[in-house]
């Protein structure tokens, strides 16, 4: 039953990002996607990349300046907006990004999925940018009080990991809580509503709806979790544009420190892009680390811990080897 129930989450993922792909084709003047050009192999084309509200590819695109280095090398790149990093390596699956960024569980899903992914890099470990949230008047005061509550979060997402190493510190077996998968804006107008109990959430959400609704912290990431910033590619994609990956792994390292030098210039650039206010942003910045590290292999270890985690659970069919998600540079 739950293999049946895995497969039907995959499938609407998968259409959903159909649609997405779709949509991020037709913005990019209908080519193709890896490379933009009939050759993938061929040197310059279109880098298809995917992006989320908030994170170093984020602040990339807010500070410009990709472009002009991509250029130098034949390059362009066009950009798409996903809710969550499950849905932006979906589209990966289907062609529609060659590069995109996502914490650390999305690659453990979609890699079960048979997405032809590869890790390019990471930031460093940020476990207080992801929490679970309860409202302010919440009788709920600890981890263990989520037995039998419903807690929404979205499916697949680095804080599904959160919320599974909470439970566990807890005594809390995961079966014994009502989740509801929803996206952040759905599942903040479900948190406000009341019509769930709990609410795990990432960076800038957190902030801003903790700010906006005095939103109490139950538990963040500290102690439980590394939550990695992972910076991702297509593996076809890698393996023959690597001059190009390494130009927006480079400029990516030039974003994160110009943001960590001047976190309120980077929240002022970023506010009306996200639709977030500035000391949201400020405070979110706060709780993560800067920086693009390169994937040794404790980073591939503790990936792997995640995944053997979710295949206990059942979240996924089978046992995954992370390591042949690593990428060799050409």
């Amino acid at each position: 039953m739950r293999e049946r129930s895995w497969r039907k989450t995959v499938g609407l993922l998968l259409s959903g990002a159909l649609l997405l792909a779709a949509a991020a084709c037709g913005s990019a003047g209908d080519e193709p996607a890896n490379g933009g050009s009939s050759d993938p192999a061929s040197k310059g084309g279109v880098i298809h990349i995917g992006y989320q509200k908030y994170g170093s590819v984020n602040l990339l695109k807010g500070k410009g300046g990709l472009d002009e280095k991509l250029a130098e090398i034949g390059y362009k790149a066009e950009w798409t907006l996903f809710p969550g990093g499950p849905q932006l390596l979906e589209a990966m699956n289907v062609g529609s990004v060659d590069i995109g960024h996502t914490g650390e569980a999305p690659p453990i899903f979609a890699q079960a999925a048979g997405t032809p992914l590869v890790y390019l890099a990471r930031s460093p470990a940020s476990p207080k940018a992801e929490a679970i949230l309860v409202s302010e008047n919440s009788p709920i005061q600890s981890v263990a009080d989520l037995k039998g509550k419903k807690v929404a979060l979205n499916k697949g997402s680095n804080v599904h990991y959160l919320l599974v190493k909470a439970l566990e510190q807890a005594g809390v077996p995961y079966g014994d809580i009502e989740t509801v998968f929803l996206p952040p804006a759905d599942a903040r107008a479900a948190f406000e509503s009341g019509s769930v109990d709990a609410w795990v959430i990432w960076e800038p959400f957190y902030s801003a709806a903790q700010l906006a609704t005095k939103a109490r912290v139950l538990a963040d990431g500290e102690g439980l979790v590394k939550n990695y910033e992972f910076v991702l590619a297509s593996r076809s994609f890698a393996d023959k544009h690597a001059e190009a990956v390494e130009v927006v792994l480079d400029a990516l390292k030039e974003a994160d420190v110009w943001a960590e030098e001047d976190p309120k210039r980077a929240a002022e650039l970023l506010s009306p892009e996200l639709g977030i206010d500035v000391p949201s942003l400020e405070q979110a910045m706060g709780h993560r680390a800067f920086g693009i590290e390169e994937i040794d292999d404790g980073t591939l270890a503790e990936q792997q811990r995640i995944a053997d985690a979710f295949l206990e659970l059942k979240l996924i069919p089978e046992k995954l080897d992370v390591k042949e998600a690593a990428w060799k540079k050409p």
